[in-house]
Parts: C-alpha cells; structure tokens; sequence
C-alpha cells in the first residue's frame, strides 16, 4: 500500500474529486496554503495498491484535461498537480511500533 500526497490546482479540485471517488479511490482532502504552491491549491492523500499507480496517474491526467476542455483553459500540465508517492506501514509495523512489551 502507498499514499500519494498530491497538491492540485484549485481549478481542477472538484470534478478530480468526484473522478477519484466514482474510481473507488479513497481520499482525504485537505485545506493548504503557504509557500511551496501558492495559494489556490488542495492537498489530497490518497491510499493505493502498487499495481494501481499507473491507472491512477492517468485517471487523474484525465480529468484535469476533462475541466480543461469544459472550461475552455489553455493546458500547462505543470501546473495541474504536483504529487509524491510515500510508503505506507504494513498493519504489522504499526502495532509493533506501540506495542513494546
């Protein structure tokens, strides 16, 4: 399992949401701000298998090009998303970790 913390352009929060949902991904978003994209982004987390990385890279290409076509934006996929994949702990490393006898 993997988390991907992906930071998105505003623009294209809502409809990358109900895309990533109706895919069966599950998401957690978060309100963001500060320095590192500016203001008008949300940060999502989002759990994965390994196996699914590639789908959901290209779910999400999808739907931002989705809004770009709908809302008539020019496309600058560099300002679409930025994300980064972190490893996850296995049930057995957490427990481990809180249950030191």
């Amino acid at each position: 399992m993997k988390l991907l913390v992906c930071i998105v352009n505003d623009v294209y929060r809502d409809h990358l949401e109900k895309v990533l949902q109706n895919s069966g991904y599950r998401i957690t978003e978060l309100a963001s701000s500060g320095g590192f994209r500016r203001k008008g982004n949300t940060t999502f987390l989002i759990g994965f298998k390994d196996q699914d990385y590639n789908d959901l890279k290209k779910t999400m290409e999808e739907a931002c090009v989705h809004v770009e076509q709908k809302k008539k934006i020019q496309p600058t996929s560099k300002y679409r998303f930025t994300s980064f994949v972190m490893e996850t702990a296995t049930n057995d490393d957490w427990t481990t970790r809180f249950n030191k006898a």
